[in-house]
């Protein structure tokens, strides 16, 4: 349970196996972070990490695209697609349990570039929803509490007014949850289980709510489909938000390290937080749409349609439920991108991608607390920005994240054998052709979120604001990576490999 210096023969290498490097020379020692995270409380980690502001204020708008029975159809699609995708993350966590997730598996799979490329791009997507869900906090305040959060008119972001009593506010919400994760992560595993369960009660409360009062029920749900598309094109453009809505499940694998059970167990409780991720943005859909003829919430201008739609049948006490909701997704949020944020950054430390200084371990709590600062300090700009010119950056994020689901699957492909083939002998379970064929259409499900992303005219397509951010972020890239290329090239694939993954990679996959 202590954490301690780095141990060779990790990564499911037998003891057998022959001696290679050790750490980095001139490196700080690695230590592995505490196995200390329950299964309930890692499931919490994902599920409130899926499951944020978006599942209780967009219900109206994916009803507007696709009425409520395309808009539940779509979320149900996209919940399985990204199954399809879990697949490969839960094989590859069990085979690899370390911190860094898709970083660690694109180093084992494709090398050190690909490794940077990927990591790059999900430090800049953690960090980013870290901050929009800072905003998210403040906007609830603004939305709840007008009168004391609009407080300090300063300037205009991009038609956003910002204020300095909401900045105040984002700036306590990152503050106090950096603070629960530096405390270490059993303090922010329990707090995000009770967090999740709070949420899911509010949920509960307002799915039965609204059903059992008399001016609520399944007959206000009528029309099921827009009258705006075809019902096919609604349901795909709901799909097609699906990789940005379940962004959360791959913070297990980010966290293997630090699990106090078997890594085996981890495809499980990535199923099992997508299939209440599923639940959760579908009950606030049908809530919703059965609160009140939803129609008439189109077309208004109405600050928080789902908010009116709830209060028309539960009254205060339903906005009082459906406000508790909202935050706790918007603080399991913050929470659960502080972790996997980190530890990224931890697994790059690790392999002297950026200044080896983010592999310290807190000496007392044994968290990555460097990672965590940084993080801290990056988001505590972004409220300054307004949400507009933040949502520009998260909307560019988004591509991140989708590459990693790509490396990951191809990673998990390219480890697996046809059962015709031998197993790979130090892989348990790598010879099987159901798997092989997952890893293989997860890999497809991966690319076409990239392309709905990329291609000109998409449901999905990337804002001209969002493409230059995106452009300026690779730039940025590559000139960090120019700067650490001649220092990277010191080390051996060896010793990287022992630093990240804990011992040498599997005999199997080391290249020749």
């Amino acid at each position: 349970m202590n954490s301690g210096p780095v141990q060779t023969g990790g990564a499911g290498v037998p003891s057998s196996a022959p001696p290679l490097a050790g750490p980095p020379s001139g490196s700080v020692e690695t230590v592995r972070l505490q196995k200390t995270l329950k299964p309930h409380w890692v499931i919490a980690i994902a599920l409130g990490s899926a499951v944020g502001w978006g599942a209780f204020v967009l219900p109206v708008d994916w009803m507007g695209t696709a009425g409520p029975a395309g808009a539940l159809l779509g979320m149900a699609i996209g919940g399985s697609l990204m199954i399809l995708i879990a697949v490969s993350y839960g094989f590859l966590a069990q085979t690899f349990p370390v911190s860094g997730g898709a970083f660690a598996y694109t180093l084992v799979g494709f090398g050190r570039t690909h490794a940077f490329i990927c990591a790059w791009f999900m430090t800049l997507g953690y960090a980013s929803i870290v901050a929009l869900n800072a905003s998210a906090l403040a906007l609830l305040g603004r939305r709840v509490f007008p009168g004391l959060v609009e407080q300090g008119r300063m300037y205009e972001v991009a038609g956003w007014d910002v204020y300095f009593g909401e900045i105040v506010v984002a700036t306590l919400g990152l503050v106090i949850f950096a603070l629960i994760n530096i405390r270490g992560a059993s303090v922010s595993g329990r707090s995000q289980y009770i967090l999740c369960v709070v949420m899911i009660a509010a949920v509960l409360f307002l799915v039965i709510g609204v059903l059992v009062m008399p001016d609520g029920g399944v007959s206000n749900v009528d029309p099921l489909f827009s009258s705006e598309s075809a019902p096919a094109a609604g349901v795909l453009a709901i799909v097609a938000v699906a990789p940005w809505a379940f962004i959360g499940f791959d913070n297990i694998p980010q966290a293997a390290e630090e699990f106090d059970f078997p890594a085996k167990k981890a495809f499980r409780l990535i199923v099992w937080s997508l299939v209440l991720a599923t639940a959760l943005y579908c009950g606030m859909i049908f809530a919703t749409a059965s609160a009140h003829p939803w129609q008439q919430l189109l077309g208004a201008d109405r600050v928080w349609a789902t908010a009116d739609a709830i209060s028309s049948v539960l009254g205060v006490t339903g906005l009082v439920v459906l406000c508790i909701a909202a935050a706790m997704g918007i603080a399991t949020g913050l929470n659960g991108f502080f972790v996997s944020g980190s530890r990224v950054l931890l697994a790059m430390g690790r392999a002297q991608m950026v200044p080896s200084v983010f592999q310290k371990v807190h000496p007392r709590f044994g968290t990555p607390h460097v990672g965590i600062i940084f993080i801290l300090v990056v988001c505590l700009v972004a409220p300054w920005a307004g949400r507009t010119a933040l949502n520009w950056i998260v909307d560019m994020a988004s591509i991140g994240f989708t590459f990693a689901f790509l490396y990951t699957c191809l990673c998990a492909f390219k480890v697996f054998r046809w059962g015709s083939q031998p197993e790979r002998e130090d892989i348990e379970g790598s010879s099987s052709t159901p798997r092989k064929l997952l890893a293989a259409t997860g890999a497809v499900v991966a690319l076409a979120f990239v392309l709905v992303l990329l291609v000109p005219g998409s449901p999905g397509q990337l804002s001209g604001p969002s493409m230059i951010a995106m452009a300026v972020w690779i730039l940025i890239g590559v000139v960090f990576f120019a700067m650490r290329y001649r220092h990277n090239r010191t080390l051996s694939d060896e010793e990287v490999d022992h630093a990240v993954l804990d011992g040498p990679r599997p005999a199997s996959m080391r290249r020749v």
